[in-house]
Parts: structure tokens; C-alpha cells; sequence
């Protein structure tokens, strides 16, 4: 009897494994690491679970430039994997690439049910080519939003942020004589300091509107408001009202925030959960749209975050199992409510942001005005100057950009001699990949 019993129990696990071998597999690498990474390996077992046809192989690159990086050399040796999750900055990286299969195109292709026109504006024409067709699925999205200290602005009167960077900076100075010790934690990020600056002002960071005219496109930010904005952030440190936080020194902006060291920060949409977890008990607080030069004039911020791009030369089963885990990840009820219900990430489509608002979502005191970066992101008609920057090898530009930054608020260099000094090294970057690229144009 004890034979019949572990034969037929050896039957089931081999009828196991055989069910298991005949589904049809498929490769999905992302860049997300720490907790989001195990956000994202959780949608893969979720999908993986909800049928019982295809099987997704997901795995970790290390982060979002890895991620990159290892596709390019993956696809070389024709080793890649059909999906890659890739962040903001590799977009025009990829869409020259050649190894590509436009989102567009293959959801045509594979009967995929797409309303490319729910997606919100912001969001998709940062990864639309100039015909506005999109080559990527928009996964997990975020913006750069202003978090305050209600307590600490309460000592001065204040049950608002402030609406432009001029009042931010004279309640600095209010907070200072308050007895507020940080009012401002800033880092030397790319991301918010430049990017998000330019676009919400409607100002160039680079020529052919900001990379999308064409491959010939030069940096222009040594020249526009950014400077002066980066030299009032230098007084504010100087007087004692900001203070410098990176990783290297201990604690970067978001725990300088939560923990109550300073009173303010901007920092992505994407950590106001991290926030919620972290906080120093008690600690009252908001998000806000970023401060502007003028608030009459603002236009909307830029999107961060990463999309999902398919590879060329995979096989049509592949293409079939790559598809249905595109359906459940991007679909409002199994794709954009499991990512903004376990990360800080917003909605990438109306659809996905009613349903959210219908389920009370954004009641819960731990959610409350997060949907202010879809406000920041929906702040105007996008414009050719706050559409998104299509810059080859912008990773290597922000890279520079930190570099002198540093440099400038440790007092190693002026601010303009270190801005000019990025725009020069960065233009010769950009002039190595027009190069490279040479004779191809922008789709």
C-alpha cells in the first residue's frame, strides 16, 4: 500500500513538472532594486500564477543603468531577453538601437487591446516617437514633487507651500530666524535640479526642443534662469537655511525629510511611501507641485520612471507569452492599482487613476494628495520645452552634472564656470553619439 502511495505521488509531481515544462517561457529583466525590485518580482509571480500557459523569467540587473547596459551586451551575443524594463533616460538609446519592437507594432501584432490615448499626456509623449506612436509600455511613472513640514512652516505663519521659488526662499529665511535648524535638504540630482526646473518653467535645456528636433541638439542650460537657480540654492547653504544631503554623507534627502532633519525636499512622487514608512513619529506633513519662477506660467513637470521595451529576435511563442504578460501588467486592475497600492508610483492612464479614485484610494491617510504629481504632470499642455528630453547618453551628461555641482556648493568652482564646464563636456558627448548615429533620424 505504501508503494502505491509514493508511486502515485511520484506521478503527480512528475505530471507537475511536465505541466511546469510545457509552459512557454520568456525573459523580463528590470532595473528596480530594494523594495520596488520585490514589488516587480511579485507581479511576475502573480502573473505566473494566474494562468497556467506561459511563464515569465523575471530577473533583477542591479539598477536601472545596469539594466541598460546589460541588455545592449546581451543583445550583442543575442542572449537578451524579450522585455526590459528601462528607465527614462535610455529612451532615445533605445529607440536607435535597431533591436527593438515598437510597442505600437506589436500590440498590433499580437492582439493586444491597447488605449494608447488613456495614457496621460505627460507620460506619453516622453516615450511617443514624433509621429506621437508609442514604443514602449509605460510601467512605473513618477514626478518630481515638493514634500513640506506643516509643522515647521506652521512657525511662520504658513498652512501652504509656497507657490514659487521666490516666497520658498524668503520662508527659508523665515524658518531660519524661527528657529527651524534645516528648512531645505537638496542633493546634486540631475533629475530634480535641472530637468524638473526646465520643464515646469517652460525653459530650454537644450536646442531642437530639447533633443526631439533632432540628434544635432546642443545643451543650453548655461544660459537660461537654471544658473541663477543653482546660485540661490548656494546662498541658501551659505546662510544656513539648506543643507547638502547625499547617501555619501550619511542620509540622503527623503531620510533628512522623514526623520525632520529639514523641513523640505523634492524628491520623486515615488518615495512618498517611503516617507509614510520611515517617519519619525508624529511628523505632520504634505506634498505640493514644485515651486515655479511664476506661478501664472507654470507648465507641466516631466515623468520619471521606466517602461517596458520588447526585443527583436524572439520567436512568435515568446511574442505570445510576452504579450499576455503585457495585458496583466499594464491593465488597470492587475497592472497600475498593484503598482501604485505597493509603491509610490502614480497611475499611467485616466482609466487606471478613476479606478483607484472609485476604490477610495486616495482616502487613506497614508495616500492622501499623492495624486498631486498627476496634477504636476496634467499642469498644462505639454510643450516642446516640457515634453521630455531626447538626449543620447543623457546618463553620462547627469553623471557631468553632479560632478560640478558638487564642486560648485563645496566652493571648489563658481557656479557658471561649473555649469559652462558641463554643457562643454556634455555637448561633446552628444556630439561622440551624432556620430555614431550618423545619417539616422529620430523616429
Amino acid at each position: 500500500m505504501k508503494r502505491l502511495i509514493l508511486l502515485a505521488t511520484t506521478a503527480v509531481v512528475l505530471a507537475s513538472g511536465a505541466n511546469a515544462a510545457e509552459r512557454t517561457k520568456f525573459e523580463f529583466w528590470y532595473g528596480l532594486t530594494g523594495d520596488l525590485g520585490e514589488v516587480v518580482a511579485k507581479h511576475c509571480q502573480l502573473f505566473n500564477q494566474s494562468q497556467d500557459k506561459y511563464e515569465a523569467v523575471c530577473t533583477g540587473q542591479g539598477g536601472y543603468d545596469k539594466a541598460e547596459q546589460n541588455t545592449i551586451a546581451a543583445y550583442r551575443s543575442k542572449q537578451h531577453p524579450t522585455i526590459v524594463q528601462i528607465y527614462d533616460a535610455g529612451t532615445v538609446n533605445f529607440m536607435l538601437s535597431g533591436a527593438i519592437y515598437p510597442a505600437t507594432k506589436f500590440a498590433k501584432d499580437y492582439k493586444l487591446d491597447i488605449d494608447w490615448k488613456a495614457y496621460f499626456p505627460g507620460i506619453a509623449n516622453y516615450y511617443a516617437t514624433s509621429t506621437g506612436e508609442m514604443w514602449s509600455f509605460p510601467y512605473n511613472s513618477s514626478t518630481a514633487v515638493f514634500y513640506w513640514n506643516k509643522e515647521a512652516f506652521a512657525k511662520i505663519g504658513k498652512t501652504e507651500a509656497p507657490k514659487t521659488w521666490a516666497e520658498f526662499g524668503e520662508d527659508l529665511k523665515a524658518m531660519k530666524a524661527a528657529g527651524v535648524p534645516c528648512g531645505f535638504a537638496f542633493d546634486f540630482d540631475s533629475w530634480m535640479d535641472l530637468e524638473q526646473f526646465s520643464a515646469t518653467n517652460s525653459i530650454p535645456l537644450a536646442t531642437l526642443d530639447n533633443g526631439y528636433g533632432g540628434l544635432g541638439a546642443e545643451l543650453a542650460f548655461n544660459k537660461t534662469a537654471f544658473v541663477g537657480h543653482m546660485k540661490d540654492f548656494k546662498s541658501w547653504l551659505d546662510a544656513g537655511y539648506a543643507k547638502i544631503q547625499t547617501k555619501q554623507m550619511g542620509k540622503d534627502v527623503v531620510q533628512a525629510f522623514a526623520d525632520g532633519t529639514c523641513a523640505a525636499t523634492i524628491t520623486s512622487i515615488a518615495n512618498h511611501g517611503t516617507v509614510h514608512n520611515t517617519q519619525a513619529k508624529d511628523l505632520k506633513w504634505d506634498v505640493a507641485m514644485m515651486p515655479v519662477i511664476d506661478a501664472a506660467k507654470r507648465t507641466n513637470s516631466m515623468v520619471g520612471g521606466a517602461s517596458l521595451w520588447v526585443m527583436e529576435g524572439k520567436s512568435p511563442a515568446e511574442y505570445e507569452a510576452a504579450a499576455a504578460f503585457l495585458k496583466y501588467v499594464t491593465a488597470p486592475d492587475t497592472g497600475e492599482k498593484y503598482i501604485a497600492e505597493n509603491t509610490g508610483y502614480i497611475p499611467v492612464t485616466t482609466k487606471g487613476y478613476e479606478l483607484l479614485k472609485s476604490e477610495g484610494f486616495y482616502k487613506d491617510p497614508k495616500r492622501v494628495n499623492r495624486d498631486i504629481a498627476i496634477a504636476s504632470l496634467t499642469a498644462s499642455d505639454v510643450t516642446p520645452l516640457s515634453r521630455g528630453i531626447r538626449l543620447g547618453n543623457f546618463t553620462s551628461v547627469r553623471a557631468e552634472l553632479r560632478s560640478e555641482l558638487e564642486a560648485a556648493f563645496t566652493g571648489q568652482k563658481d557656479m557658471q564656470t561649473a555649469i559652462d564646464a558641463v554643457v562643454e563636456r556634455g555637448n561633446q558627448i552628444l556630439r561622440r553619439y551624432e556620430q555614431t548615429y550618423k545619417g539616422v533620424a529620430l523616429p
